[in-house]
């Protein structure tokens, strides 16, 4: 939890902002604008209480007219002006404009809890096991859990276990020696022996084949690694955070991963909540993309209005802070005005599912193949991945649970569906 300090006279002006920054993560102080401090303390104060800042600091104008964001320049703070209408958006963006690199958009007190909960987590060394719908921010606790730790001096390596290669994961993952097989004219350490010290993400590790779970299983145990075309194995030193986005209990039921290694995974785990049933986040996590996205040495901040936020609150966002950055992006572009309006916001809903495009039956006089077995079971799951869609809302990973395959695998159908209907 990071420590803002916040003046007596912004307070007294604002009370709800202290609130805001207790469920933003924030440890607050009150303090007086003149009070003496150190060297790396952050202040908020108002734009009277000028003569007191330093370039750390935020100031508040409270005012009428449209809102306004001055980024620190040239030896002077923030300066963030607002008038009563913009007062919600303006916490989240105070909020954000004071928060550390490391540590998650979060302005929900649900959120609050949770990264409070993985900060003491953090300092331990034990095994996490991060689940969440895709796009809750599974990477971004994992990075929080590195920097609150120990282990900040040493690497945070993330991989995505899907994107790996199924041939090459085992050398990836635990490295391979010269020669081991077919292409390795070099030798290499593998993600593991690169984290040593630090931290290795794995994200979406169900992904993993049974095969490689084993071998996953004993460097926990062990602590160490035998890389491919080895004999001995080598000591490593690293902490293990993985992600999921299905249920890997179910999973383990269903027999798609080991019993054994879910429990060695499952000693500290986190549930992220899709983004709807933490509103409170939706604004933090706005500010924070907005921050990102604009080049403020360029063009002034663009805000999002009332109605906007309003907007963006009630949303379901079945695709969670990915769709949501999304939105804004298309808004930034496509906005008619100096504010992002709620019709500026294009909220298409979930995803429609691919058509494939019925092929034209044959004249009768023309010889017509028979139909092969083989060809009716591959579109009758074709028409099954339509069909999980369609119930799904288009929702990827809800309907690879519902069609009990991997997403890795669906993202291969869709294409091969893409392929048919192109042709």
């Amino acid at each position: 939890m990071s420590t803002l300090d916040v003046s007596r006279g912004v307070c007294a002006l604002l009370p709800g902002l202290q609130h805001w920054l207790e469920n933003a993560f924030y440890e607050v102080r009150i303090v007086d604008a003149a009070d003496p401090r150190d060297r790396d303390d952050r202040r908020i104060l108002l734009a009277t209480e000028i003569g007191h800042a330093t370039h750390r600091d935020i100031l508040i104008n409270v005012r009428d007219g449209a809102p306004s964001l001055a980024s620190a320049a040239n030896g002077l703070p923030a300066r963030v002006a607002f008038g009563i209408a913009d007062m919600g958006f303006a916490f989240a963006l105070i909020a954000e404009l004071a928060r550390p690199a490391a540590i998650p958009a979060v302005g929900d007190s649900g959120s609050a809890r949770l990264m409070t909960l993985a900060g003491r987590v953090a300092r331990s060394d034990a095994t996490v096991l991060i689940q969440g719908d895709t796009g809750t921010g599974k990477e971004g606790m994992a990075r929080f859990l590195h920097a609150q730790s120990g282990r900040t001096g040493h690497d945070f390596i993330a991989v995505n276990c899907a994107a790996l290669p199924e041939t090459m994961m085992e050398a990836m993952l635990f490295g391979h020696k010269k020669g081991s097989f077919t292409g390795a004219s070099n030798a290499s350490e593998g993600l593991f022996l690169a984290a040593d010290g630090g931290t290795l993400f794995l994200d979406e590790i169900a992904e993993l084949p049974l095969s490689l779970q084993s071998k996953l299983l004993r460097a926990l145990q062990e602590g160490e690694v035998l890389p491919v075309g080895a004999t001995h194995p080598i000591p490593v030193n690293v902490r293990i955070i993985a992600a999921c986005n299905r249920n890997l209990a179910q999973e383990v039921a269903a027999g798609r991963f080991r019993e054994d290694l879910y429990w060695r995974l499952n000693v500290m785990p986190l549930e992220l909540r899709p983004l709807a049933e933490r509103p409170g986040d939706v604004a933090a996590i706005a500010a924070a993309m907005l921050l990102r996205h604009q080049d403020m040495a360029k063009a002034s901040f663009v805000w999002p209005s009332a109605a906007a936020m309003d907007k963006l609150t009630a949303h379901l966002w079945r695709g969670n802070a990915r769709e949501l950055g999304n939105v804004l992006q298309r808004a930034l572009v496509l906005r008619d005005g100096a504010m992002i309006e709620a019709d500026d916001l294009h909220l298409t809903g979930a995803p429609q599912p691919l058509r494939v495009v019925a092929p034209i039956a044959a004249p009768a006089s023309v010889a017509v193949e028979p139909t092969r077995l083989r060809d009716v079971a591959h579109h009758s799951k074709l028409e099954a991945i339509r069909t999980a869609l369609r119930e799904t809302d288009g929702h990827r990973a809800a309907a690879a649970r519902k069609l009990g395959i991997s997403e890795r695998t669906l993202r291969y159908r869709l294409a091969e569906m893409r392929e048919l209907a192109a042709a």
